[in-house]
């Protein structure tokens, strides 16, 4: 196999929902549909090209205030609310990953690749508007260029609260960012074959380039604006002077200067970008994010070598978007090896069910509350999967994507029964968003909607068990199932052990009276056993 190769062959309905799994958080069954047909260029220039940048900042939710579904960003800091309105912060980017109703795009599903990259927490940073403005850095950088990412993110005013960057002082530096910029954000702590990719003296002399930075009003009540600074008088100006695996460079200190700061700091990140594993570290997180996350010697040689060559190639020169173009329509992203390798996180399980169900989004401004009700079941179903939105555990991410088993840690004994309540709630629908919309799964109405001539039951045969099991099933497993496996779900889970032509007198029962409670509870209960059930099976979980 050619593995960067460019994949040729037409989308079909298999490989467009491959494409747009891991690339968004899960297709509805129409974008499949408008998918299948195009080339993977075609279906990946489309996904780019949908991105958002221009959004509606996030509003109030509380209905009880009289500022209910206005931008809170410019007003003073409010530290009574500042737990409140960071939740709002965190709905508002929820509903831009969940999309309800817009072209998909692959740009949220990026950011958060990047946010679990150059991780902070709202525990630790608090301020509202310092998270506000980190994600929205992201979102306008994911698809950007590299070098601008590290530059701007070490300035950002949420990371030098959160690694402390803003303790970093002449004559007292703080290591923390210095080590974390070295270890987690660029060049990795060892290559592929375990040596070392930095010396602990490289970590002190980041640190002193890194000097003298800051930012203004975190957690201030009453300010109406944050800002990085950087103050000359608390910056070592003197040269640095880095080890082998930087070659040896030697990053020259400015004296006191307006530009000073951004000079030395624009050396640090060149000086990085150059080291030969920075491309590597960089590309083989990708592949992990979107193809596999196993990286084998043959991977290791076939494509993250060559992906991080055209990554850092001076014609491509650190952009990220041809990398990501070239990794998500290459022959190994779409090698059937490579379908079913990952398990869903709680946000791809959870918003990819939002979407894929076509459960809608209330208006964030004229319909608040129910839009806070939505998400906050999204947000705390999230949270108590272990994937707590802008909450990680450690500096390293969430532990499925960097510890050893990789995603299938989003499965263990304490996940695995609340992914299966998730799923439940599809089911048992209990959860009113508001009058009139019950999250959920009309199971009736969408077997119905299959029934030709619902109501002419003598002149027009019922739908049977398989007809059932195959509307319900479409789309939603990365694998078909096999005979055994139908045959499963239709005598044992959905007739009970009944025979399967009793489901035909049930239905045309219902079919006659719609309205006989009878009727109508045993094909409900019939079409709740089965569903339950395969939104429960294993294959429901990995993509």
């Amino acid at each position: 196999m050619a593995f960067l190769s460019p994949y040729t062959a037409v989308l079909t309905a298999t490989t467009a929902a491959h494409l747009l799994r891991r690339a968004t958080f899960g297709p509805t069954p129409a974008e499949i549909g408008n998918f299948t047909g195009i080339t993977a260029q075609e279906a990946v220039a489309r996904l780019i090209g949908n991105s958002r940048y221009a959004t509606p900042p996030p509003v109030d939710l509380d209905e009880t205030k009289a500022t209910v579904g206005q931008p809170f960003m410019a007003l003073p800091f409010d530290s009574d609310r500042n737990y409140e309105l960071g939740q709002c912060v965190r709905y508002w980017w929820l509903a831009l990953m969940t999309s309800s109703g817009t072209a998909p795009g692959l740009l949220e599903k990026l950011a958060l690749f990047w946010q679990n990259h150059f991780v902070i927490t709202r525990t630790v940073v608090g301020d509202y508007r310092f998270i506000y403005q980190y994600i929205q850095f992201i979102r306008a950088n994911a698809l950007g260029n590299f070098h601008a990412l590290v530059t701007g993110m070490t300035k950002e005013p949420a990371m030098l609260a959160y690694l402390n960057g803003d303790q970093n002082r002449v004559g007292n530096p703080n290591e923390n960012y210095a080590r974390e910029l070295q270890e987690l954000f660029t060049v990795g702590t060892v290559d592929a074959n375990g040596a070392k990719n930095y010396s602990e003296d490289d970590v002190k002399a980041t640190a002193r380039v890194l000097t003298g930075w800051g930012h203004t009003n975190q957690n201030a009540t009453g300010s109406t604006g944050i800002s990085t600074t950087f103050t000359n008088s608390l910056h070592d100006a003197t040269d640095k002077t880095f080890s082998a695996h930087y070659n040896n460079t030697v990053i020259r200190g400015r004296t006191t200067s307006a530009s000073a700061g951004d000079a030395e700091l624009n050396d640090l990140v060149t000086m990085l970008l150059r080291h030969p594993q920075c491309p590597r570290f960089i590309c083989r997180k990708l592949y992990r994010w979107y193809v596999n996350p196993t990286v084998t010697p043959t991977v290791e040689a076939n494509v993250i070598g060559p992906l991080a060559d055209f990554f850092a190639s001076p014609a491509n020169n650190f952009a990220i978007q041809p990398v990501v173009e070239k990794l998500l329509t290459s022959q190994v992203f779409f090698d059937p090896a490579n379908i079913g390798t990952l398990v869903k996180s709680p946000a791809e399980l959870i918003l990819g069910s939002m979407r894929f169900f076509n459960q809608p989004i209330p208006d964030m401004v004229t319909d608040s509350v129910a839009f806070r009700k939505y998400f906050e079941f999204v947000f705390y179903q999230m949270n108590d999967m272990q994937m707590g939105l802008i909450d990680q555990p450690a500096v390293q991410g969430y532990d499925a994507y960097y510890q050893t088993g990789l995603t299938r840690l989003w499965i263990n004994t304490t996940t695995i029964g609340l992914r299966g309540n998730l799923t439940d709630a599809y089911v048992w629908r209990w959860l009113e968003i508001k009058p009139g919309y019950t999250l959920g799964i009309d199971l009736l109405a969408w077997i119905t909607a299959i029934q030709p001539n619902f109501s002419d039951v003598t002149g027009t045969p019922a739908i049977t068990c398989g007809d059932v099991l195959a509307s319900l099933q479409k789309n939603l497993f990365s694998f078909d199932l096999n005979p055994a496996q139908t045959s499963f779900l239709i005598d044992t889970i959905m007739m009970q052990g009944v025979p399967r032509a009793d489901w035909l007198y049930e239905w045309n029962a219902y079919r006659r009276q719609p309205a006989d409670a009878v009727s109508r509870f045993g094909v409900l209960w019939r079409l709740q056993n089965l569903m339950r059930y395969m939104l429960r099976m294993a294959e429901y979980h990995v993509f």
